[in-house]
């Protein structure tokens, strides 16, 4: 079966999402959207027409399936009005601006029987399902401690000052790794801290480039992010990734050369750490640290193409979703809550 895909925004997602649809057997790339002319678009992708209008190109080539990669505030109007037209809809993260709309993204897949996938990539990223296996196998209560900041200049500083128009650093880019969190305890969150700083006058005045939140679980369990974009972010300790048991710990350890302006970088392990707690009779560790090797393990585009690979697997199996939508909506409400407890100043409960 092959599922005519219409694919909307070529941002740095956009484009690998739709080198994907390009080159997956089972789609048949009908068309691009994007508001401007795109420049160093892949060769892969020069031959396909670019519309400018979502809506008219929707009208008028009818897809199976709508790939969204706009920014946060056009997509659940895009969303909507694809899966009312009867298409399948895979919609980049955050999901929506707030939870009511994500919400009626939901309702609306619902109500069409339509298919709706939010780019969470790490759920296809097998160093990052071993993470999450590893560290269940711990067990809790957890200390989870993540950030993902970003040292950006030139069209990258350029890119994070548009995203920053209507979506902070800890909600756009903290939706992963909470949807982690949520992955390895299964308990209910309860309560919401953030803190936030506008470290340039080039960020809009209502919106900050530095933010920390802290989320409490029902099990004990506590998790903090940290997420900043900018020229001024330090390249030191910019990529932490660990969690914490009382059994031990599981950690992504980076390679030395990393940097935080790598794409690849944002979901590439090179390994896992994992440290077990058990003290021998003398008081020292019984089993020394395990590394895990993630050598060979898939690069961004190659992410992007496995990602895209589950949509049609999702379409043509006819997958439930369910699980997928309610943690998809759920990371978002914790997200928000953050900002929310950064722009007020006080915790938000859940």
């Amino acid at each position: 079966m092959t599922i005519r895909v219409l694919a909307a925004g070529l941002g740095n997602m956009g484009r690998s999402h739709a080198l994907a649809y390009h080159r997956h057997p089972g789609f048949d790339l009908v068309g691009l959207v994007n508001r401007s002319t795109p420049r160093n678009l892949p060769p892969e992708l020069s031959g396909y027409r670019i519309a400018p209008s979502f809506p008219e190109a929707l009208r008028a080539l009818r897809p199976d399936l709508v790939s969204i990669s706009t920014y946060t505030d056009t997509h659940v109007d895009y969303a909507v009005m694809a899966l009312e037209q009867g298409a399948h809809v895979f919609v980049e993260k955050p999901l929506a601006m707030t939870v009511a709309d994500a919400e009626r993204v939901v309702a609306a897949a619902k109500a069409g029987n339509r298919k709706l996938i939010v780019g969470y990539i790490l759920r296809h990223h097998p160093s990052w399902m071993r993470l999450i296996e590893e560290a269940r196998g711990l067990g809790g209560p957890y200390v989870f401690r993540m950030n993902l900041n970003q040292q950006s200049s030139g069209a990258a500083w350029g890119v994070h000052k548009q995203l920053m128009q209507t979506t902070s650093p800890i909600v756009d880019c903290g939706v992963h790794y909470v949807d982690v969190w949520c992955q390895i305890t299964d308990a209910r969150p309860v309560e919401v801290r953030g803190m936030g700083l506008r470290l340039s006058n080039e960020v809009a005045p209502d919106m900050y480039n530095y933010g920390h939140m802290q989320v409490l679980f029902e099990d004990g369990s506590v998790g903090w992010y940290e997420a900043g974009w900018g020229p001024m972010m330090s390249e030191a300790a910019f990529f932490v990734k660990d969690v914490m048991s009382p059994k031990g710990a599981v950690s992504i350890v980076m390679d030395e050369d990393a940097r935080s302006a790598d794409l690849d970088t944002h979901t590439r392990t090179a390994r896992i750490r994992v440290h077990r707690a058990e003290l021998g009779a003398d008081g020292s560790f019984t089993r020394p640290d395990t590394l895990l090797s993630m050598q060979g393990e898939p690069g961004h585009q190659e992410l992007c193409e496995r990602e895209q690979a589950f949509v049609y697997r999702a379409i043509i199996e006819d997958i439930d979703l369910t699980r997928h939508m309610t943690d998809a909506v759920q990371s978002l409400r914790i997200c928000l809550a953050a900002d929310e407890s950064v722009r007020t100043g006080l915790p938000v409960k859940l």
